[in-house]
């Protein structure tokens, strides 16, 4: 792909997140044109991505030559002068609805009329985002998460009068970076919010009981549970435990915690129904009987390199280092 071939997308706020997505786009083939408050901010913030890069590609983390292709991609310029000719423009300011709605409106003045828009909040509604922009059929969530050039997870999120045809434009775009994108109504706090926030309670609620330590919590969630979760997702890990476990687990619980964890009805309808699990051939995800063997095979094979991995990597540096 030669130079004049290449895709042109904008991000519009160049600091930690919005730099991290432009890092992604470039990297994935595109020029990418980054602005913010002024033009002197973009400017320090595409030396610092080009420093970065450097840093990364030392570390392994990015391709030998990622410094040179972000310098030779990345461009910064003012809002106007970026997402004029632009076709994806990414929103990555701070997460305050009259700074987004205000900065909308500006990229909404000088974006062509087919560019798409996507925005990188991660609490405020797309649809009253949207309220900002000049034709919002074009205007989505695209959620990118911390660190953006290394977490492959993206939410997209539509509005109701989000057009339809943007959302696979959308996906190529993101699938070219090699990141994963899960379609996600328009609902308070989206899914990542709502599941990482909901663990965050539970975790301070065992803590202010006096169940356990943040530590010895943190030590459980990535020692167990957490450990799965780079592999599968909550409705796979239960359909392998068998929903009928996940029953009897929930009428225990409810001996102390009958509104905290009363039982999903989604969950009972299942187990009426004699959909179990891998070991009935029907649940969440209705994995076929015949699977299960290569299903547990995998599963297996995944949590040892897991462990290899982590033992390898060593602790994490959150505690004070040991003399």
């Amino acid at each position: 792909m030669t130079e004049n071939e290449r895709p042109v997308y904008a991000v519009v706020g160049s600091g930690y997140m919005g730099g991290g997505i432009a890092q992604s786009l470039a990297l994935s083939g595109a020029d990418v044109r980054i602005a913010d408050v002024d033009i002197e901010v973009a400017r320090g913030n595409r030396d610092r991505l080009i420093a970065e890069a450097a840093q990364f590609a030392a570390d392994g983390l990015f391709p030998a030559d990622a410094s040179a292709v972000i310098a030779e991609r990345i461009t910064a310029m003012t809002i106007e002068d970026a997402v004029g000719g632009a076709s994806f423009i990414e929103e990555a300011v701070p997460e305050k609805i009259e700074i987004k709605h205000a900065t909308l409106r500006r990229i909404s003045a000088a974006a062509a009329p087919d560019a798409i828009i996507g925005s990188n909040t991660s609490t405020i509604l797309i649809g009253r985002l949207a309220e900002a922009v000049t034709e919002p059929g074009r205007f989505l969530g695209v959620h990118f998460s911390n660190p953006a050039p290394f977490i492959p997870g993206v939410e997209l999120i539509p509005h109701a009068g989000t057009d339809e045809a943007v959302l696979p434009v959308v996906e190529a775009i993101v699938a070219a970076t090699g990141k994963e994108t899960a379609r996600v109504k328009d609902a308070t706090g989206f899914v990542l919010n709502r599941l990482q926030y909901a663990l965050f309670h539970e975790a301070t609620q065992l803590v202010e009981e006096g169940v356990a330590t943040p530590e010895d919590i943190d030590t459980i969630v990535r020692t167990t549970f957490g450990f799965r979760l780079p592999f599968f997702g909550p409705f796979a890990i239960a359909d392998m435990a068998g929903l009928d476990v996940y029953a009897f687990c929930y009428a225990s619980l409810q001996t102390e915690f009958p509104e905290r964890f009363a039982t999903p009805p989604i969950l009972d309808q299942l187990v009426s129904a004699g959909k179990l699990g891998t070991k009935s051939g029907a649940g969440f995800l209705d994995v076929p009987a015949e699977r299960t063997p290569e299903l547990i095979a995998y599963r297996n094979k995944a949590y040892v390199a897991m462990k290899k991995l982590i033992d390898e990597l060593g602790p994490a540096p959150i505690h004070p280092a040991q003399d």
